[in-house]
């Protein structure tokens, strides 16, 4: 296999295995990444708030990933707040606001096809603390109307949140436009990033954000890595008391190995962007999908938008098969599809199924993520597997 963008070795954990793309799921942890923080797991163990010698380099070394996460997304080092997941990220930015309003009954608005960590947040906070929810739909392309929102806003309504890009379709929301009608209704806007950063140039500033959530296994670090932005006078309640790390929003002792690695992951990511490497995945992408349709003419229907999505995903129905049987009889590639199974019962994407799209197409559907590692030997291998397996069914 070819070395992907020309220069980057083979990824040792990817070698010999089946065609990766799932990338979505989870990414490998980029070699450089792991050589960055092997030191604060040996070497520098000592506690970034320790006054002695052993506490120097570990505090120094949190304090230059503040800066790398903070550079890629253009916030300052003292917006970062690192947290060991998304969902903690997305936990903090959604009870933290609303219980920092102190209303008795605060407003939340979200929309149909964002993540679990959010939803499920916004049920918790209607069960345990009197908030209201609105959850807007989204139109076929998974995107959420700005004057459906604008129609959404109450008087108690303090926070928004919605996502920059969806996890199975790589549908791309107007955030900009949604931030700047919740800023004027008064109320802050959280964005669910944890698809976005590192793929797509993000700007906090620009965009009108008052939160973000990053999330490293998205960007090539290990899992158990994240950040959440939050805007320099956004108040929040914490998620974890105790001591005042983490601006006192996330007390415990910090995670200086993982926060290393999530702020190398955002340096190379920066990098990456500023050469255009989104340009070379999407041209990979691209071409998985008309190898797809030029040898399935009319059974393969992509979900989602043609245009307005990530650069590294591909969501589509196979017509005339199930997903997850397709999956199984290819075992040249490592994919995912949107459906759920409970108790050997497979169920239709909710986001699919959020956007219209009829049950047996849901079913159907393969979500198909590329990534750093992926080549174009690789897109010919997945692409030509898939096309036997349906010609088999």
């Amino acid at each position: 296999m070819t070395a992907p963008g020309g220069d980057l070795p083979p990824h040792p954990g990817l070698a010999g295995g089946p065609v990766y793309l799932d990338y979505n799921a989870t990414t490998p942890v980029d070699p450089r990444v792991a050589e960055a923080m092997a030191p604060y797991l040996t070497d520098f163990f000592g506690n970034p708030s320790s006054s002695h010698p052993y506490g120097e380099t570990p505090r120094s070394a949190l304090a230059q990933a503040r800066t790398q996460v903070a550079d890629l997304i253009g916030a300052e080092p003292g917006e970062i707040v690192f947290t060991a997941s998304g969902s903690e990220a997305d936990l903090l930015a959604l009870r933290g606001v609303v219980l920092a309003s102190g209303r008795p009954h605060p407003h939340v608005v979200t929309q149909a096809t964002e993540h679990p960590a959010v939803l499920e947040t916004c049920r918790a906070l209607e069960r345990l603390h009197g908030a209201h929810v609105t959850v807007l739909p989204v139109d076929r392309y998974g995107l959420v109307s700005p004057a459906a929102l604008a129609a959404a806003f109450t008087e108690d309504t303090v926070l928004v949140s919605v996502m920059a890009a969806n996890n199975e379709t790589g549908a791309l929301q107007p955030i900009t436009e949604l931030a700047a009608l919740t800023h004027e209704h008064g109320a802050f806007f959280h964005c669910d990033a944890a698809q976005a950063v590192g793929k797509i140039p993000l700007d906090v500033k620009a965009l009108g954000l008052d939160l973000l959530t990053v999330v490293g296994h998205k960007m090539y670090a290990p899992k158990g890595a994240a950040a959440l932005y939050v805007r320099d006078g956004v108040e929040l309640e914490p998620v974890v008391y105790g001591g005042d790390q983490e601006h006192g929003l996330r007390a415990g002792t910090e995670n200086v190995a993982l926060a290393v690695a999530l702020g190398t992951a955002a340096q190379i990511a920066a990098a990456e962007l500023a050469d255009d490497s989104p340009a070379r995945i999407a041209a990979l992408r691209d071409d998985l999908h008309q190898r797809l349709v030029a040898a399935l003419p009319a059974r393969v229907h992509l979900n989602g938008p043609q245009t307005n999505r990530l650069p590294n995903t591909l969501n589509v129905s196979v017509e005339g098969v199930l997903g997850h049987e397709l999956l199984l009889a290819v075992s040249e590639i490592a994919a995912s599809t949107g459906s759920a199974c409970h108790s050997g019962t497979h169920a239709p994407s909710p986001v699919l199924t959020a956007m219209g799209v009829d049950t047996a197409r849901a079913l159907g559907a393969l979500r198909l993520s590329l990534g750093r590692w992926s080549t174009a030997d690789g897109i010919e291998t997945a692409a030509a597997a898939l096309i036997r397996a349906v010609g088999a069914q």
